[in-house]
């Protein structure tokens, strides 16, 4: 017989019932009437004892909830369900955020197969695992994670709208690496040998990444309203953190920017190629494998196609011809910084931390600590 309880993180009523097989099931009434609860308690158990398909009883719940409510029910199959929370976050986070997102929705969907079209409280755990498992084959192991970890934000989001009663993607643990590596920073010499076969854009967006220690994305959204040539100084928001940061322009990147010409339109992007390609794909995916063909010209990593290879992605290729990329550039800041003797503090202001707390304990750093730390990098030109 159909019972009910009521969970702390959740206002509403949960049906506990028992299915054809005897195993017992439980599923958010959305409802914190008991009364009404009760009635779609009693459905649930009819309608898993007579093993009706998901599209039946998502037609008898939809018909009791709208006699009960007055209200349309729903649709709470798992691609309903991801469309409706896909639409919830377009306006909530970044367009490369968003691109991941919606990339790795399909995905799910398309390893789900005709079940995307069953009730969201259909899937489970070893759904999800096989699905992980199918990932890390063909991916690396942080891709693989990634979208582990956005199958868990998903679902988090189902049981607290009470839309399912579990989280089946709880205990869906991430996959170990099968060679793990970490990112380091460029040498000077691996440094000059880079800006030796680089052309004007690239060369310029390479020096912004030296002396600013931003990532690609932000680099290739810099319009020339964000760089103020009387003031000395670089203003942007950040793209993945959403961080408002201002850094002085270093000495042998004002002498570089000053041989350049400049827009009257403030508006006018610094780098237009990369400019374009950010803006139209929302992402710096592309621009990356233009620095990785730039890295292999310099003789730094081996020269492989950007499409992916029979079990192997992104990430694979980058295990597998060294672990140098655009981010390193980041790296190479902090650690000729570290290398200069500048306080972690200063580092970490002018870089952009991205932890919330260590940034709030940063905020006391001052403009001429910041010059200072600008100017203790080395003219790698």
């Amino acid at each position: 017989m159909a019972s009910l309880i009521k969970r702390p993180t959740s206002k509403f009523w949960v049906a506990c019932f028992t299915d054809r097989n005897g195993r017992r099931l439980k599923r958010s009434t959305a409802t914190i009437n008991r009364k009404q609860a009760d009635k779609i308690a009693d459905e649930f158990e009819e309608a898993a004892r007579r093993k009706r398909t998901a599209i039946q009883v998502r037609r008898v719940i939809s018909q009791l909830h709208r006699e009960i409510t007055g209200d349309d029910f729903s649709d709470t199959s798992v691609r309903g369900f991801v469309d409706s929370w896909l639409e919830r976050k377009e306006p909530e986070v970044a367009r490369s955020t968003l691109a991941f997102y919606r990339n790795a929705a399909s995905k799910f969907l398309t390893f789900l197969g005709l079940a995307a079209e069953q009730d969201l409280t259909a899937v489970t755990r070893d759904q999800l695992t096989r699905f992980r498992n199918e990932q890390a084959r063909l991916f690396s192991a942080t891709t693989a994670n990634h979208q582990t970890k956005f199958l868990r934000m998903l679902l988090r989001a189902a049981r607290r709208d009470a839309l399912v009663a579990d989280h089946p993607a709880q205990f869906v643990d991430t996959v170990r690496g099968r060679n793990p590596t970490e990112r380091r920073p460029f040498t000077l010499d691996e440094l000059r040998a880079v800006l030796a076969v680089a052309d004007q854009e690239w060369k310029s967006m390479i020096l912004f990444a030296i002396y600013t220690g931003q990532r690609l994305s932000d680099i290739a959204a810099l319009t020339w309203a964000n760089v103020d040539l009387t003031r000395n100084e670089i203003r942007l928001v950040t793209r993945k953190t959403g961080k408002r940061i201002m850094i002085p322009i270093a000495t042998p990147l004002a002498t570089y920017l000053e041989a350049l010409p400049s827009s009257d339109d403030p508006d006018a992007p610094v780098h237009p190629r990369a400019y374009a390609i950010t803006k139209a794909q929302g992402k710096s995916g592309h621009l990356s494998n233009q620095f990785a063909d730039l890295l292999a010209q310099a003789g730094l990593r081996k020269k492989t196609p950007h499409r992916k290879t029979h079990g192997r992605g992104r990430g694979a290729r980058r295990e597998q011809n060294g672990n140098l990329s655009f981010h390193c550039l980041r790296h190479s800041t902090v650690s000729m910084l570290k290398e200069a003797g500048v306080p972690d503090a200063a580092i970490m202001a002018l870089v952009g931390h991205d932890s919330v707390a260590m940034s709030q304990h940063y905020t006391h750093v001052g403009r001429d600590a910041l010059e200072k730390a600008a100017n203790a990098l080395p003219d790698v030109l």
